[in-house]
């Protein structure tokens, strides 16, 4: 008889990961050869770090691989281990292909969604190589979203807005073609954004976070976009996701789809008239220790609101508040929050001279910390553009810095 204490003791060292320390369910490996689960070094990786937790060695790139030897040493013991205690082990309840094969065939045959959904959203959670198989099954997308469309908005039950639920769920875990899933989404005229709006207001995070990345994937292009966006009620809804008591996954994911949208200039100055730049700069402010990925996506959001003129009233508007935020965060969260802190300040203070933003930098000694960036190992074009800065406050660069102590050519902004 196995009890958890032994089991736990018994799982090989090497397949356990070396972040969480437990058995892994997703082997994939870093440049550096370190294989880790995939869900712990996503957590790591997304926290705005660039190293390997385990070797401490510089990341040349990001990109995660899954090692399916490894995968399959692990399935290997965890059934040997089954059979030699008389346990289940991880996933052994999950569906089989031909069994998730029957189900689907049952799903387009009869229609018996609400108990054959959760079986293949299972089988998607338990491994790349399912949502690989699945994304690949012919007419599996299509399926899915026929179910989603076929939601009727007017009189729907619980039960039938779950099933909805799940089947956007397993889309945004799949890894299918983005413009395919987009023209199949939107091609179902307005029902599939009404039954994804519903979902978002039925007040489920986790199934807000999933709609939101479902939306994110699939606006593609301009058409796509302006169809989200101009959905009724849809992307004010998404927008009070965005506070400092929502999830933290939920927020980023809120915050990625506005992204995604917020290139067309109809969308941006949507977004500003409904005062996004209040509810980032409260976001900035609520947790200074927030996620460096959060605060990387709002500044990023903010810049892109800088370059259209209700955008820029917005973040100069009240007591400069948006400005300082935004002076405060130049330095010390990460190169990227850097590279867009810079943007929004060179865009509201040089491209387009807003006075009262001009102010509030010079209020705020967002001068020093300009001075301090060009000290820095900063990119050509974020040099170029606190050069312009500077220019604007009429500071010579050269005289201002030999003021300081020599010491402080080694500062560095993160």
């Amino acid at each position: 008889m196995r009890s958890d204490d032994l089991y736990i003791t018994t799982v090989p060292c090497f397949f356990r990961c070396p972040i969480s320390l437990d058995l892994m369910k997703s082997p994939v490996s870093l440049c550096t050869g370190v294989t880790y689960d995939r869900v712990s070094i996503q957590r790591w990786l997304d926290g705005g770090n660039n190293t390997c937790p385990a070797t401490m060695q510089i990341l040349h790139n990001k990109d995660v691989v899954p090692n399916l030897t490894l995968h399959r040493l692990i399935d290997l013991w965890s059934d040997s281990n089954n059979r030699r205690t008389g346990s289940e082990s991880p996933g052994s309840n999950n569906p089989t292909r031909n069994e998730i094969s029957a189900v689907i065939n049952r799903v387009r045959i009869e229609n018996d969604d609400c108990e054959v959904l959760p079986k293949i959203l299972r089988f998607a959670r338990d491994s790349d190589e399912n949502r690989e198989y699945l994304a690949g099954k012919d007419g599996f997308v299509r399926m899915l979203v026929n179910l989603i469309s076929q939601l009727d908005c007017t009189n729907f039950s619980d039960s039938k807005l779950m099933v909805v639920g799940e089947a956007v769920k397993i889309l945004s875990m799949l890894g299918v073609n983005r413009r395919q899933l987009s023209n199949l989404i939107l091609s179902n005229g307005r029902d599939c954004l009404t039954a994804i709006f519903l979902l978002i207001k039925s007040g489920n995070k986790n199934l807000k976070t999933d709609c939101a990345a479902v939306l994110e994937f699939i606006a593609v292009d301009t058409e796509s976009k302006l169809l989200i966006a101009e959905r009724d009620g849809l992307v004010n809804e998404i927008m009070k996701s965005i506070s400092s008591d929502s999830d933290s996954s939920l927020i980023e994911a809120s915050l990625s789809f506005l992204i995604a949208i917020a290139s067309l200039k109809r969308v941006k100055l949507a977004l500003a008239g409904e005062k996004l730049v209040t509810k980032l700069t409260r976001l900035l402010l609520s947790d200074p220790t927030s996620s460096v990925s959060v605060t990387e996506k709002c500044l990023k959001l903010l810049e892109a609101l800088s370059s259209c003129k209700e955008g820029r009233t917005e973040i100069c508007g009240g007591n400069g508040t948006c400005v300082e935020t935004v002076v405060k965060k130049l330095m010390k969260v990460s190169t990227a929050a850097t590279e867009h802190a810079v943007t929004v300040l060179w865009s509201v203070c040089f491209l387009f001279k807003e006075k009262k933003a001009q102010d509030v930098v010079i209020r705020t000694n967002g001068v020093t910390q300009i001075l301090l960036l060009l000290q820095s190992n900063c990119s050509l074009t974020v040099r170029q553009r606190l050069t312009d800065l500077l220019r604007v406050f009429k500071v010579n660069s050269r005289s201002c810095l030999s003021v300081y102590d020599t010491k402080t050519t080694h500062i560095m902004p993160f």
